[in-house]
């Protein structure tokens, strides 16, 4: 084991140097041996490897498995995990065939029959889970709108919710369609103030939590537990709504023509979406643990590009990546403040698959690598 973790060690220190002086420095430790430094001054975090797993992840510089050691144990962190992850690029992302299959498949078993399986493999959880990080007030999956980086996410999500209403100008009796029910963010704001949502899901635990919520609150409005591309009204909307769904849509002229046909002339589209600067460049990793399926962050000159050649206009495009960091930094705080429950009901494993994405997410935003986005689209 002390030969390999020599093998580790050269291997990651080749990889260290070539991102030059600028990066952070961090350590590497095995067992009770001293800690070995990568760079100038203090490390920010120490990499802990537990077994000869560990040591293998580490030494192929591949990002899934070196996250897969972490979800196992194999590897530890002692520091900071945003400064970790800000060295991911350490690390290579190479599985062809994976990666080739996410396209493949709905092409031979149909996107929506694909969706319903992907999205249960990160929806279909107890939603008590989500509820341990998500704000208290709403449970919006969403970004939120800030006024300073200290105010309360409640709030933030708050002010989204209302720009949401009023940007999509909907009136109390108007019938709005919610794409992606979550935990009932939208369906219970819009609901108390006189509007018929229907809530669409494929998720089966959103779909009965939704449900629960409507009843117990004697809201004006239904879940169906339906596929956008399916939904079949029999009249259509005087407004759409939908709160981080884009990325599950990534056919934008299919989305966009059914945007068109279930809404009303007159009538609004609002969406919010993380967003990215090409589109399907996700990490093996993220694929496979976090959001398995062919989605992607919302490319926007691709979405506007497909947008122009449709009858919809723009209305609003308002860069909202401080207002994801702020609140991606505020759902990690949660999840951490949080993690002795969440390992003891649900797993270490499922912790620190949350914990990456989350931190990553806040990493991805303050440096630039996601973006995000609201849009309002109206149809003449």
């Amino acid at each position: 084991m002390e030969a390999a973790f020599e093998r580790m060690a050269r291997a990651l220190a080749r990889r260290r140097s070539a991102l030059g002086s600028s990066a952070e420095a961090f350590a590497l430790r095995i067992a009770d041996r001293e800690p070995v430094t990568f760079g100038e001054g203090d490390p920010s975090f120490t990499v802990v490897v537990n077994d000869r797993r560990g040591i293998a992840a580490l030494t192929s510089l591949d990002v899934t498995a070196a996250g897969e050691a972490y979800l196992a144990g194999s590897i530890d962190l002692d520091g900071d995990v945003q400064k970790l992850l800000a060295l991911r690029s350490l690390f290579k992302n190479r599985h062809p065939l994976r990666y080739a299959y996410r396209f493949v498949r709905p092409l031979v078993f149909g996107q929506v029959a694909s969706d319903h399986q992907w999205i249960a493999a990160h929806y279909d959880e107890d939603p008590a889970f989500f509820q341990l990080f998500l704000d208290t007030r709403h449970r919006a999956y969403s970004q939120g709108i800030h006024l300073s980086a200290d105010e309360p996410l409640e709030d933030a999500i708050t002010r989204k919710l209302d720009f949401a209403w009023d940007s999509a100008n909907i009136q109390p009796g108007q019938r709005v369609l919610d794409i992606g029910a979550g935990w009932g963010a939208f369906t219970e704001y819009a609901g108390k103030k006189g509007a018929h949502v229907t809530s669409l899901t494929i998720s089966k635990e959103s779909e009965a939590f939704v449900n629960a919520l409507i009843e117990r609150e004697g809201l004006p409005c239904q879940v169906r537990r339906e596929h956008f591309f399916e939904h079949a009204p029999a009249e259509p909307y005087d407004a759409i709504v939908n709160l981080g769904v884009t990325e599950h849509l990534p056919d934008y002229p299919g989305t966009l023509a059914r945007y068109h046909a279930l809404l009303k002339p007159g009538g609004r589209v609002y969406l919010d979406a993380s967003a990215a600067r090409a589109k399907h460049k996700t990490s093996d990793f993220f694929e496979r643990y976090i959001y398995p399926g062919n989605g992607s962050q919302l490319c926007l000159h691709e979405y506007l590009e497909a947008l122009a050649v449709t009858p919809m206009e723009v209305e609003q495009v308002v860069n909202d990546r401080v207002n994801y960091g702020l609140t991606t930094r505020a759902w990690a705080r949660n999840l951490d403040a949080h993690r002795e429950e969440i390992e003891q009901r649900w797993g270490k494993a499922h912790y620190r698959k949350f914990q990456l994405y989350l931190w990553g997410c806040v990493d991805g935003f303050e440096r630039d690598l996601l973006q995000a986005y609201r849009l309002v689209l109206y149809r003449p």
